[in-house]
């Protein structure tokens, strides 16, 4: 019988674990405290277990918690780390997509960390060096968390964004389960505000996932006319930018909690007044925010970077038609690290 990898499970699901093997009610929230409130690596640290109960916890189960196979620095001090997502015997060393990366980016008393949610992506985003590679499979809730509880920077950080490769609403159950690790008071009680999830605009899954956290959110818009939008992001098709944005419109975002839009700047393609202009009118009545991104060109990908003074003026148009808007400061690009770079292979080292 194949092991269970505890590191990842709810608090529900460490209940059903135990009500299957006879455990006290109570050893659930104590396995909880320790995977994620001590950060355990093996069940033989859960010393307030009885013998009995770890004995038998290490013949059906483990933790599946490791530390990264690469670290590159940039010459800004952000750090790329290199996760390995498989067990050493399901793969050779060398074989591709067996890899995720996850960015660590310091910034005075601040520091976040992009993880990834899946190895590769299906949304085929034309500007995305993940989306270039394909799919090649979901991350567990456990893997998931392993790129924030396995570096060394893991006390330093205020802020997790998943923003790395793949798309969460594609990984909907596990992207969740993960953030409930992350903030429920049995895991980590963090602020749901400290965390931040991305989606191209899978309606349906946003929409659950906007019920279901009090998470901040990011929409990857990248253009606000669906013609152009759909030549770069294939899933305009199915989800319309204009559906999205009409859902969006259901919740309150006058609180605390903050709905963004990451629009990603192509030379010639999506960054003139025009397009400013009917971003204001898509956005029109929601309280919300846009982040300019640099475009990090790379030769797979036939598009060209915004100049700063073009990007300047984007920003101080919507700025000027009541949409707070700023230009995200770029990071590690040196190491392949800045936003669409991430490709979670291990040759590249």
């Amino acid at each position: 019988m194949e092991k269970i990898n505890l590191f990842g499970l709810t608090l529900s699901q460490l209940q059903t674990l135990c009500q299957e093997q006879g455990f006290p009610k109570f050893t659930a929230k104590q396995m909880a405290d320790w995977l994620y409130a001590k950060r355990v690596l093996t069940i033989d640290e859960m010393t307030n277990l009885s013998l009995k109960v770890r004995s038998q916890l290490n013949d059906i189960a483990y933790i599946g918690r490791h530390f990264p196979i690469d670290c590159q620095t940039s010459k800004d001090g952000t750090k790329k780390y290199l996760f390995r997502v498989t067990d050493a015997d399901e793969a050779p060393q060398h074989v591709p997509h067996q890899y995720v990366e996850s960015v660590f980016i310091p910034d005075g008393d601040r520091g976040t960390l992009c993880i990834s949610c899946q190895r590769g992506c299906k949304m085929g985003c034309k500007f995305c060096v993940t989306g270039q590679q394909g799919f090649h499979g979901s991350l567990s809730a456990g893997e998931i968390l392993n790129q924030i509880f396995s570096i060394p920077e893991f006390d330093l950080l205020t802020n997790i964004v998943y923003m790395g490769m793949g798309e969460p609403m594609d990984n909907y159950d596990n992207v969740l389960h993960s953030t409930q690790v992350l903030t429920e008071p049995w895991g980590l009680a963090w602020s749901p505000r400290r965390l931040t999830v991305s989606s191209v605009g899978i309606t349906p899954m946003l929409r659950r996932f906007i019920e279901e956290s009090e998470c901040h959110v990011a929409v990857s818009l990248h253009n606000p006319y669906p013609s152009e939008r759909q030549q770069i992001m294939p899933m305009e098709k199915t989800y319309p930018i204009t559906g999205v944005v009409s859902m969006l419109h259901d919740f309150d975002w006058s609180g605390q909690r903050r709905i963004s839009f990451e629009y990603t700047m192509f030379k010639g393609v999506n960054d003139d007044l025009g397009h400013a202009a009917e971003l204001v009118r898509l956005l029109r009545g929601l309280h919300c925010r846009v982040n300019l991104i640099r475009f990090h060109e790379s030769d797979a990908v036939d598009l060209h970077t915004s100049a700063r003074p073009t990007m300047e003026k984007f920003r101080d148009y919507l700025n000027n038609h009541d949409i707070t808007c700023t230009i995200r400061a770029s990071r590690g690009e040196d190491i392949m690290a800045a936003c669409g770079l991430l490709a979670g292979t291990a040759d590249q080292q």
